[in-house]
């Protein structure tokens, strides 16, 4: 299925992917198509050793308007995905867990409205960049649901602390792109316009490291965020630079870095 999305759209920069949201006409709302889609792009990436990074975009004027409730309710019931036994939500929430399996870091570019599944895809990103439009919210509870979906409750306190995510979480209020900066939501704002650029620093920044590096950062942050103690976090340190090391990879960017040059590292 990989590479012939119609929902979907992915730019192949080199080692970088730039992955757009392709739903304009309905501001990239979530289809169980693009959730599909959604699905088998991201859990490929498990075992690709060429992409290293992904950067997450909607195309038009907003990231993604959450899920498409159109689409949604037309859903004949005989073809709703299993989704580990709790159908289409199980399906799409599958989405958000990729997004996090994956080794790959994920830079989200949000501009205009970032809503409920769509404000999920940018919180189960590793790192977040606003344009002057952005407009994020747990929309979820305006709809008589539960704001705890799609990881929110999990991607959120985490990330802004457990007064801010309540506030959020528990009125559905909307986050623009100034608030989300001073909460450190967003690692920076700029005009929509200037997104992609700013993307690309960081882009060009993570691919100054090690392939093997940046998969294990990845990793051990996502397990240092919930390890029961200093010493359980350490461990996993450890074994990732005991792996690292003894990748010729660590050898040519100690080099590099000593005859100051850019590293030329192979896959690892």
């Amino acid at each position: 299925m990989q590479g012939q999305y119609n929902t979907i759209t992915i730019d192949k920069r080199g080692p970088a992917d730039w992955l757009t949201l392709n739903r304009p006409e309905a501001l990239n709302a979530i289809t169980a198509e693009m959730t599909a889609e959604l699905n088998d792009y991201f859990g490929a990436l498990y075992h690709d050793r060429t992409t290293r990074i992904v950067v997450l975009r909607g195309a038009g004027r907003a990231f993604c308007a959450g899920l498409d409730i159109k689409d949604h309710a037309g859903c004949n019931p005989a073809e709703v995905p299993f989704g580990g036994g709790f159908g289409f939500q199980g399906f799409l929430a599958d989405v958000y867990i990729k997004m996090r399996r994956c080794p790959q870091p994920i830079i989200s570019l949000v501009h205009g409205a970032a809503c409920g599944g769509g404000f999920a895809f940018a919180l189960a990103s590793d790192i977040r960049i606003a344009g002057h439009s952005a407009r994020m919210n747990a929309a979820f509870i305006r709809l008589g649901l539960s704001a705890c979906d799609m990881g929110v409750s999990y991607f959120l306190p985490r990330l802004v602390g457990v007064s801010v995510a309540s506030e959020l979480m528990l009125t559905g209020r909307f986050i623009d792109a100034t608030r989300a900066l001073a909460t450190g939501l967003v690692s920076e704002v700029v005009p929509d316009e200037e997104l992609e650029s700013a993307a690309q620093s960081y882009v060009d920044d993570m691919l100054a490291a090690s392939p093997m590096g940046l998969r294990m950062t990845k990793e051990g942050l996502n397990m240092a965020v919930d390890a029961a103690s200093l010493e359980a976090a350490m461990a996993i340190e450890n074994r990732n630079q005991l792996m690292t090391a003894a990748s010729p990879n660590f050898a040519e960017g100690m080099s590099a870095f000593l005859e100051k040059r850019k590293p030329d590292y192979i896959p690892d």
